[in-house]
């Protein structure tokens, strides 16, 4: 899962004007693999974009990775507030 990781950060990293602020946590639970996203609050508008279009584009490139078994990845991108 190293390799979503950096998949992740290394489309995220361009987008944010505080790239050493970014946060990657991963959780595994029974249905999924949880990345949980967060930036700086000033970057937080910048990766979910107008209307949640950068977002949602991230989200399609990373559900498209294969896992290995039935467990599922999901994106959360969380507002640090």
């Amino acid at each position: 899962m190293n390799d979503l990781q950096e998949l992740v950060l290394t489309i995220v990293s361009p987008l944010v004007t505080k790239p050493e602020e970014i946060q990657l946590e991963v959780v595994e639970s029974e249905d999924f693999f949880e990345y949980n996203l967060t930036v700086a609050p000033d970057d937080i508008g910048r990766i979910i974009g107008k209307q949640g279009r950068v977002a949602k584009a991230i989200r399609t490139i990373v559900y498209g990775v294969r896992t290995n078994g039935p467990k599922k990845i999901r994106l959360n991108i969380i507002d640090g507030k």
